[in-house]
C-alpha cells in the first residue's frame, strides 16, 4: 500500500463561513489603542487546504471585499493543484508517480529553490523527498497498530536509499529523481509559501493591512502601525497558552508531533529525521517567526529533529526567532 499520507491534509477549498479545525495557535485581537472610531476589519473564516483558515482585512472597502476574497481563493486553488499529494491529477502527483517532470511550473521551482536552501542550512533535516519514508512508516502501523517499537531498521534503511534530497535534480526544464520510488512532499513548506502569495496578492490589490492564515500565519502592515498577538499553545493542554509573541509584518508558524502520531499510543510522530528515518522529535513543539511563512515553515519542520545550537545556526541566517517546548514543557527562545 503506498498511500499518500501528508504532514498536513490538502484537500479542496471550500469559502464556508465558521469555525475550521485547531489551529496550534490563536490570534488575539489587535494590541494597538485605538480611540474607538476605527473601522473593524472584515474578517473571512472558512476552509483552506483542509484546514481552518481566515483573513483579516483592514482599511478595505466593502465593496471590494467580495472581490479581495475570491481572488484569494482562486490563488489557493491554482496552487492546490500545483502541491496537493491528495489529488492524482496535481503536478506533484504526476511528478511522483513518473519520476520526471517537464515544463514544472514556476512556483514550483520557486517551493524546490527555496527547499534546496533550507536542505543546507539544516544540514539534511529538512528533505522534502521524505515521502516514501511517510508511506514505509504508515503501511507498517496500519499491519502493526499496537507496536511499541518502530519498524526494523533493516527496512528503513532500504527506504531511506529512495530518500535525500541531493537526489532531485532540477531546472525550469525538468524535475528528475535520481532513484526509482522517490517522491515528494512539499507539505512542510507549501502551506507557507501559499501564505506568502496570499498576502503578495493582497498588497499587489492595494492593501496595507492585512491578517493571513492559510495553515501558517503572516501579517501584511505597509503603514507599521498594527501589531497582533500570537499565543503559542501548550500541548498538555490545547485550552491553554504558554506565551504570546507580537506579529507585525513576519510570519509564524508552529509544528508538533503531537498534531499527528503514526501509531495508537503516539510514540511516533510525522516528524521524522530524513537522515536517520526516526520519527521522535526532540521537542514538544516548535514555533518559528521569520520574514516570510514559508521559511517559518519549513523551519519549524526541521527544528524538530535538530540540536539547540544548529537550530541556532540556521535560524540567524534567515533572522528568525525560535521557541521551543521542551519535553517537560518549558519553553526555550532562540533568537
Amino acid at each position: 500500500m503506498n498511500t499518500p499520507l501528508t504532514r498536513r491534509r490538502f484537500l479542496s477549498i471550500a469559502a464556508v463561513v465558521g469555525g475550521g479545525v485547531a489551529l496550534p495557535f490563536v490570534l488575539n485581537r489587535p494590541s494597538e489603542k485605538t480611540d474607538g472610531n476605527e473601522a473593524q476589519p472584515f474578517v473571512w473564516k472558512g476552509i483552506a487546504l483542509g484546514s481552518g483558515a481566515e483573513l483579516r482585512l483592514y482599511g478595505v472597502d466593502r465593496k471590494q471585499v467580495g472581490d479581495l476574497v475570491n481572488k484569494v481563493l482562486a490563488e489557493v486553488a491554482r496552487l492546490e493543484k500545483i502541491f496537493s499529494l491528495y489529488r492524482d491529477d496535481s503536478v506533484i502527483s504526476r511528478l511522483n508517480r513518473e519520476g520526471r517532470l517537464k515544463h514544472p511550473p514556476a512556483d514550483l521551482l520557486a517551493v524546490l529553490s527555496l527547499s534546496q536552501e533550507i536542505h543546507r542550512l539544516t544540514q539534511g533535516a529538512f528533505d522534502p523527498s521524505i515521502q516514501p519514508l511517510w508511506n514505509f512508516y504508515a503501511d507498517y502501523f496500519r499491519r502493526h497498530p499496537n507496536a511499541q517499537t518502530p519498524p526494523p531498521q533493516s527496512g528503513i534503511r532500504e527506504v531511506l536509499r529512495k530518500v535525500g534530497f541531493d537526489k532531485v535534480e532540477f531546472d525550469d526544464t525538468e524535475i528528475r529523481f535520481a532513484e526509482r520510488g522517490m517522491g515528494l512532499s512539499l507539505n512542510g513548506i507549501a502551506q507557507g509559501y501559499i501564505t506568502d502569495k496570499v498576502v503578495e496578492l493582497l498588497r499587489k490589490n492595494g492593501v496595507e493591512q492585512a491578517l493571513a492564515d492559510m495553515g501558517e500565519i503572516r501579517g501584511l502592515d505597509t503603514r507599521r502601525e498594527r501589531t497582533w498577538q500570537v499565543g503559542i499553545r501548550n500541548p498538555q493542554d490545547e485550552t491553554a497558552v504558554l506565551q504570546t509573541v507580537p506579529l507585525q509584518n513576519e510570519a509564524f508558524a508552529t509544528s508538533g508531533g503531537y498534531g499527528t502520531t503514526m501509531d495508537e499510543a503516539g510514540r511516533f510522530t510525522h516528524l521524522f529525521d530524513p537522515r536517520t528515518g526516526t520519527s521522535t522529535p526532540r521537542y514538544r513543539s516548535i514555533s518559528v517567526m521569520a520574514e516570510t511563512a514559508a521559511a517559518a515553515d519549513a523551519f519549524s519542520t526541521a527544528f524538530a529533529v535538530m540540536p539547540e545550537n544548529e537550530i541556532r545556526r540556521a535560524a540567524q541566517v534567515k533572522r528568525a526567532k525560535v521557541w521551543l517546548v521542551m519535553p517537560d514543557n518549558r519553553l526555550e527562545v532562540i533568537g
